[in-house]
């Protein structure tokens, strides 16, 4: 079944599945005649010689500048040229995809100007699969991501480059493969396809999908490290922090428990401490307050999705036309800078249950880092520095790229967002942190080995999971494969999907 783009009700979920699952899209009928429609009024105005940004001026310093009616059938050209200028590597597919997907929700308002055909060729793009190259770096995330946007708008005029079918081709040649026709741009065209900032809204919207299923396997990790020390489970019931009010940390304590239940550390026979550390009773607020960081950065992402990030901006019904900098990233690239500081906060959360996991004198009763044979066997003690090593890292991208404006443009453009800066270091941080929790969920399935009672129905699902995948430390062994392992395994949900199967959802 297609997703239809209406320019209003596009979810993450969809553009998920539009980037990730290729589902097909459609254009709105309505939508398509808002373009038209839009479009009519644009041509009248070019015909009564009306000053219009970016149709017949120059743009950025050169604003000011008028272009002759043959200038103005050339230039968008001349501007999407001069605008592809990224640099290294490809973005990933499913990243241009939800760009193209958000550039033609924005389109569906009828506020961009552009012809429909535009809107179009986008559509058929993705339907079928021909994805433009376009380099991950290079968009400051203000008068949108012209760098990597304008190489999407070069298959406008054939050119460029795609990827189709597996292969990387000439974008011609791509099109040509599919059965697209070459619309060309004219007036307004080539602007109307790149002023918005989609590749970095694309990458968040991204982000935030992957970082809600990971802080769900964080709460499983957590409930597994916290059976594993005996915990007192006092403060994970939920009444406790229905008392504060915090919708995040409700969901966070509800999750662990529903993970523990069943456990006979549940039922008063294992004595447990009158009070725990703060790595393991402050979880759910903890993690709780990522949740909230995130629920915070989807309704930013997700009006950004559904709105009119685009300039000039033209209003048929009033026959007005409005430049303002709806280009703007910081909207999104702000609350995106909070989500990678909350998956850092989680990932020294987890380190510091491991912590106690291996250290003899805060593991109640644990051999040392976990070993059966401490001191001839060093067991995790090494896992432990890969995990630190990583949170390192994680720290310094979590520095925010949203305070450090450069000006550029002859002072133009004079406060940008860096908002791909954010994007960028966000998938890094996270990248990092399917690591950092895959050594948590491996240490704390081996210190469960070491315990003689039964764990809740969630736990034991987890732990059978990662048996599948890596076995019981008896003796030392190289230990960089299991944590490889492991990174995989969070990183494919298969935790997460087995344990939501036997308990529920946690979310």
């Amino acid at each position: 079944m297609s997703i239809t783009l209406d320019g209003r009700s596009l979810t993450i979920e969809k553009l998920v599945r539009i980037a990730r699952d290729r589902e097909a899209v459609e254009l709105d009928a309505g939508a398509l005649e808002r373009i038209r429609v839009c479009r009519a009024m644009l041509e009248e105005k070019l015909a009564a010689r009306e000053i219009m940004y970016g149709t017949n001026t120059g743009i950025g310093e050169f604003s000011e500048v008028l272009l002759t009616d043959e200038q103005v059938s050339q230039f968008q050209r001349y501007l999407v040229y001069n605008h592809a200028a990224g640099i290294g590597e490809p973005a990933p597919e499913d990243v241009v995809r939800a760009a193209m997907a958000g550039r033609v929700n924005v389109h569906a308002h009828g506020n961009s100007g552009n012809r429909p055909e535009i809107t179009q060729t986008l559509v058929v793009l993705l339907n079928r699969g021909v994805t433009p190259v376009v380099c991950a770096k290079g968009s400051v995330g203000a008068s949108g991501d012209l760098a990597p946007m304008a190489q999407i708008a070069l298959l406008m005029m054939g050119e460029g480059e795609a990827f189709y079918k597996g292969e990387r081709l000439p974008g011609k040649v791509a099109m040509e493969r599919a059965g697209i026709p070459v619309p060309g741009l004219e007036a307004r065209d080539g602007l109307a396809t790149i002023n918005g900032s989609n590749v970095l809204t694309a990458m968040s919207a991204l982000l935030v999908y992957d970082v809600d299923r990971w802080l769900r396997q964080a709460e499983i990790a957590c409930a597994m490290s916290l059976e594993a020390l005996l915990a007192n489970l006092k403060p994970y019931d939920a009444r406790l922090h229905e008392l504060r009010g915090f919708a995040g940390s409700i969901r966070s304590a509800k999750a662990i428990m529903r993970c523990i239940a069943g456990s006979d550390l549940a039922t008063g026979k294992i004595k447990t401490k009158v009070q725990d550390a703060y790595s393991m009773r402050s979880s759910p607020q903890v993690i709780g307050a990522a949740h909230d960081a995130v629920a915070f950065a989807r309704s930013q992402v997700e009006i950004e999705l559904n709105g009119v990030g685009d300039n000039p901006i033209f209003l048929p019904d009033e026959r007005l036309t409005l430049t303002g900098a709806n280009f703007q990233g910081t909207p999104v690239s702000l609350p995106m800078e909070l989500v990678g500081q909350a998956i850092t906060m989680v990932c020294v959360l987890s380190e510091r249950r491991l912590n106690r996991l291996e250290n003899p004198a805060l593991s109640q009763g644990l051999p040392d880092f976990l070993t059966p044979d401490p001191g001839f066997y060093s067991g995790m003690m090494l896992s432990q520095y890969a995990a630190d090593t990583l949170i390192v890292e994680q720290r310094i991208l979590a520095a925010p790229a949203a305070t450090m404006s450069i000006a550029a443009a002859a002072d133009q453009e004079d406060f940008v967002s860096m908002g791909m800066n954010t994007a960028l270091k966000n998938r890094q941080i996270l990248d990092n942190a399917y690591a950092i929790l895959g050594i948590e969920f491996m240490a704390a399935a081996q210190a469960l080995d070491f315990r003689d009672f039964q764990p809740g129905k969630g736990v034991q699902v987890a732990r059978a999971v990662i048996r599948r995948h890596v076995a019981h430390l008896d003796e030392d062994r190289p230990l960089y494969s299991d944590h490889d392992q492991m990174n995989a395994l969070v990183r494919s949900g298969e935790i997460l999907e087995a344990v939501e199967k036997a308990v529920g959802a946690l979310g």
